[in-house]
Order: C-alpha cells, then sequence, then structure tokens
C-alpha cells in the first residue's frame, strides 16, 4: 500500500523538492499552495490543492474535501512558510502579524484539524528554521520570521 503525504507549501523550494522525491519513491503527494497550482509539477499520484494559511476558510475547504474523499493520510509535512521581514531590522504590523498567521497561527490550526485524518502511527513533521533557535541566535534582524519559527519549534 502506497502512503499518503500531505506538504504544505510546494510551490518552490523545500517544498517542491520535497514533493519530487517522495513522487520518485512511490508515494501519494497532496501538495498546498496558495494558488492550489503548481507549476512545472504534473504526476499521477500527485494532487495539488489551495490552501493559504493565514485564511481559516481555506483551512476548513482542505478539511471538507479530505473529509468528502475519505482520505486518510500517513505524513503531514507542514513546509509552508513565509518571511516578509527577512534581512529587515525594525518590525513593522503587518508583516508582523502576516507572519504569524501564516507561520504559527495557521500551521497549529491546520494540523489540529488534520489530525483526525492521520493513520495510526502516522507522523507530523514541521520545517523550521536555526533562525528560530534561541541558542544559534546572533543576529537582530527578521524579528517576526525568527520569533515564528521559535514558536513554531515549542
Amino acid at each position: 500500500m502506497n502512503k499518503t503525504i500531505v506538504i504544505t507549501g510546494v510551490s518552490k523550494g523545500i517544498g517542491f523538492a520535497l514533493t519530487q522525491q517522495f513522487l520518485n519513491n512511490g508515494y501519494f503527494v497532496i501538495g498546498t499552495s496558495r494558488t492550489g497550482e503548481i507549476e512545472n509539477l504534473s504526476h499521477a499520484n500527485f494532487t495539488a490543492l489551495k490552501l493559504d494559511l493565514s485564511k481559516e476558510e481555506t483551512i476548513f475547504t482542505f478539511d471538507k474535501i479530505l473529509e468528502n474523499k475519505n482520505i486518510k493520510i500517513d505524513f503531514l509535512i507542514n513546509n509552508a512558510g513565509i518571511g516578509p521581514d527577512l534581512d529587515t531590522i525594525k518590525p513593522e504590523i503587518e508583516s508582523f502579524k502576516q507572519t504569524f498567521d501564516v507561520n504559527v497561527t495557521g500551521t497549529v490550526f491546520f494540523t489540529e484539524l488534520l489530525c483526525k485524518y492521520i493513520n495510526v502511527g502516522g507522523k507530523i513533521i514541521n520545517i523550521s528554521s536555526k533562525m528560530g533557535s534561541i541558542k544559534l541566535c546572533d543576529h537582530i534582524d527578521s524579528i517576526a520570521y525568527r520569533m515564528s519559527k521559535t514558536a513554531l519549534n515549542m
């Protein structure tokens, strides 16, 4: 039996690479992006779904899709994240809120909602960053991003 994986944020970077790797190894992958479309990725075992972690309605829509299709998952990889304040020193309130809405609040509530679909023995993996490490912190930039990844690590 092939395993099913949900990976958030697969339109580029780590999420895109993880998706390709899992597909190459025979997994079924449900990948998310804000638009629900993933360029340059077509595979019989791949399904793209819309998910914007800063918008509660897309989280509930995703839940309904899994429920209606009776999908069970073996792995949830929370990869989606934003860093609009990367390389900036002074925090800005809107980008700070956006960062926490996606990287923390949306991720937490999305995960809690999906727990009921995870098979016994399934795994939840949160992709973080060394920028979220208090021990390794030696810079004062990217405040919202750093704090959001620290919160995710908790």
